[in-house]
């Protein structure tokens, strides 16, 4: 062999081994050997067929998940790293199954409970095939659906009406104070805690339960005449005003805040409006209800009105401490709930106001009035939106707005609208809380999670109070029927309990972290329920309380017109 062609078969190695090396080289850089991952993400996680982001309403309690990640998983990363947890913190039992090369994940549970909130978590623990930890720790929300089922056997509308009036009664007939028969301010407080006006609420659904058969007339006299001795001869008075609550068996002072401890007016007014209401009722010449009528008058005529001018102003007060005199000087105005507060006042026969009063102080000479749409409903008083539905409702437990009207409104066309507006936007949901629709309306003061509120449009928290639809039921029948049924059929008896609706709820299982129902019930939210479903069915309080000669009179002074 020469030198010769050594020489060039060294080189045609060498050469060989460059092209070689410089191809290798070449696939390395256009990908083609394949590198390793250098992380680990999930591409997106579907639900029943639907991707899912976090807050995802309505999910069906039979459901499957399926996580798609961007490489392969490995297997034994996952148990205890990707969980399901329901909105109390525990585990939901769950399986895996493995696809399209491990880099799918399909999750499988058995049936989920209704309205639970879930999180789907992944945790930074999950591991590919390479050993490459997930990207970071995720978590995706989602939120079962209501159980639809019926709670309670079909019956008829109106004994629908009749159930749902009989068990609210039992508020003021069964957990009455036993000593003064008075309403106890709720069922979640110190027992000996009376409210004033929402014993006035409770006096009118006295009435309704002895004309409903709930009670004898003999029982109902009973009772009043309990309520009314209580106030005549035990009850704190204060210019013939009493507090806001007072203790039921003393008659003592409870102290609603630092400088409330006296005279509250409004609440004396709801009281008035009671006890006016029974008296049109009690008409018999015995001497038992004649008695309690001279005893009504008797405290009806010993409100100090006019002295609630404070100095003669051309305004109420709502408050009088014997300690802290005007201190809170709060004026009384309107729109709110305390039209009745100046019909009163202005049909009293020992301690009137004048129409001034009512026109400067209440309505501020217009001031009053609105005149806005709101969903192509026009209001004709308040603030946008109507305020909280109570608005339309404590005064107008015995004042009828039928055709009622003044210079400043159509009352009909008032409760009416202020009504439309608040369901309206409850049916729209801007907010978008989980539940609202036409059959879950209502915004007013009720119990929420974690404290009290006045709910409105422009105070929306998620929280429904059925005081509010079905107090309604007067001025729009359809709409507070379609929410009466869907609050005693649907939600059942997670709702309707011992003594009727409990104050308030929210099905916004993701807003409100779990869905939520108050156990409690509040006598100024339970009074307009049967008060005023009796108003719509036979117009009972109405006619009472409007027959007042006094009232009569009060309503012709202050320039009403249509009673």
């Amino acid at each position: 062999m020469s030198l010769q062609f050594f020489k060039k078969s060294f080189f045609l190695w060498l050469f060989f081994v460059i092209i070689q090396f410089g191809s290798c080289k070449k696939n390395d850089q256009n990908g083609d050997k394949p590198q390793p991952a250098k992380s680990l993400a999930i591409e997106n996680i579907v639900m029943n067929g639907k991707v899912l982001a976090s807050g995802y309403y309505d999910v069906n309690i039979r459901s499957y998940i399926i996580l798609k990640f961007s490489g392969a998983i490995s297997r034994t990363s996952v148990n205890g790293n990707i969980t399901i947890k329901d909105q109390q913190g525990k585990l939901v039992p769950v399986s895996f199954n493995f696809e399209n090369g491990d880099s799918i994940i399909s999750i499988k549970t058995n049936p989920l409970t209704f309205l639970n909130r879930y999180t789907v978590s992944i945790s930074s623990s999950v591991q590919s095939t390479e050993q490459v930890n997930f990207d970071s720790e995720k978590d995706f929300i989602f939120a079962t659906s209501i159980d639809s089922s019926r709670k309670f056997p079909l019956i008829t509308d109106s004994a629908l009406l009749d159930t749902v009036q009989k068990r609210t009664f039992k508020y003021f007939w069964d957990y009455a104070h036993p000593v003064s028969g008075l309403a106890r301010e709720r069922s979640n407080a110190t027992p000996e805690i009376v409210t004033t006006g929402g014993s006035g609420f409770g006096i009118m659904a006295l009435i309704v339960g002895i004309e409903r058969g709930f009670i004898t007339k003999a029982q109902g006299l009973a009772r009043l005449q309990t309520i009314v001795a209580f106030l005549k001869n035990k009850a704190s008075e204060f210019h013939g005003a009493f507090p806001h609550w007072m203790n039921g068996s003393t008659g003592a002072v409870i102290p609603f805040s630092t400088d409330d401890n006296g005279a509250d007016l409004v609440e004396t007014s709801y009281l008035m409006m009671g006890l006016l209401t029974a008296r049109q009722y009690f008409t018999g010449t015995g001497a038992s209800e004649t008695a309690l009528r001279n005893d009504i008058n008797s405290l009806w005529n010993g409100v100090e009105w006019n002295w609630f001018r404070q100095n003669n102003q051309d305004v109420l007060y709502w408050h009088w401490s014997p300690t802290a005199n005007w201190a809170i000087n709060q004026k009384i105005r309107g729109w709110n709930e305390c039209l009745i507060t100046y019909v009163l006042a202005a049909s009293s026969s020992t301690h009137a106001i004048t129409k001034d009063v009512y026109d400067k102080g209440w309505a501020g000479d217009g001031a009053i009035k609105n005149g806005n749409d709101y969903f192509g409903y026009r209001l004709p008083l308040g603030t946008d939106f109507g305020g909280p539905l109570f608005f339309e409702q404590y005064s107008f437990m015995g004042i009828n707005p039928v055709k009622l009207s003044d210079r400043y409104a159509d009352y009909q066309l008032q409760t009416k609208n202020h009504t439309l507006i608040n369901y309206t936007y409850c049916r729209t949901n801007p907010k978008n809380y989980f539940g609202y629709s036409d059959s879950v309306w209502g915004l007013t003061a009720s119990d929420i999670k974690g404290g009290y509120t006045a709910s409105s449009p422009t105070n929306d928290q998620g929280f429904i109070a059925p005081t509010a639809a079905i107090s309604s039921i007067a001025y729009a029948p359809a709409q507070s029927m379609a929410a009466l049924k869907f609050y005693y059929y649907v939600l059942g008896d997670r709702l309707f309990k011992e003594y009727g609706f409990t104050d308030a709820f929210s099905l916004d299982v993701i807003k409100n972290n779990g869905a939520w129902f108050a156990d409690s019930y509040l006598a100024i939210d339970q009074g307009p329920i049967i008060v005023m479903i009796e108003n719509y069915r036979t117009k009972l309080l109405w006619n009472l309380f409007m027959s007042c000669p006094e009232v009569q009179n009060g309503l012709g002074k202050l320039g009403f017109s249509g009673f």
